[in-house]
C-alpha cells in the first residue's frame, strides 16, 4: 500500500465482517474553499482530482463477493449518497496484499464529504480487513 497520511485514511486495517461504512468520513471542506477557511474562492480549489487506494489486509471467508464503493455527500451522515465509483471482488481476490483499486477521482466530482461503502453479499465473513485512503499519483502508479 501507498504511503497514508493518518487524515486521509478512511479505514486502517478496518475488519468487514458485515455490510458497513468506512470507519473514517473525510471532510474536504465545501467545494471552494480552501481547507480551514470561511469563505469560498473564485478558482474552484476544493474540487481537485485525488486518488483512492484500496487494499486487503487479511484474507477474507465465506462471503461471496464484497461491493466497494466510494461515495460522497453534503452531510457527513450520508442521508443522499452519490456513488462516484464503485466495484464487485471476488472471494477468491479478496486475499492479504491484493491492491483492489487505484482509482483517480474525476475533477468536480466531490462533495463535502467522502466515504467508502463495503457491502457483503453472501454469508458474513468472519475475518477479513481492508486499508483505504487518499494516495499520491505518483505512490498510486508509480514514479516515473
Amino acid at each position: 500500500m501507498a504511503i497514508l497520511s493518518a487524515q486521509e485514511i478512511y479505514s486502517d486495517a478496518q475488519a468487514v465482517t458485515a455490510t458497513a461504512a468506512s470507519t473514517n468520513v473525510i471532510d474536504h471542506g465545501l467545494p471552494g474553499t480552501w481547507v480551514h477557511a470561511s469563505t469560498p474562492i473564485v478558482d474552484d480549489k476544493g474540487t481537485s482530482m485525488i486518488c483512492l487506494g484500496i487494499q486487503v489486509t487479511a484474507d477474507f471467508n465465506t462471503l461471496t463477493s464484497l461491493t466497494v464503493a466510494f461515495q460522497t455527500d453534503t452531510a457527513d451522515t450520508f442521508g443522499s449518497p452519490t456513488t462516484i465509483y464503485s466495484e464487485v471482488i471476488l472471494l477468491a481476490d479478496l486475499v492479504a496484499g491484493k491492491k483492489l483499486a487505484v482509482r483517480t477521482i474525476p475533477y468536480g466530482t466531490l462533495e463535502q464529504f467522502t466515504r467508502v461503502l463495503y457491502t457483503v453479499a453472501g454469508t458474513n465473513p468472519t475475518l477479513g480487513n481492508i486499508t483505504a485512503g487518499i494516495v499520491t499519483l505518483e505512490s498510486a502508479f508509480g514514479s516515473r
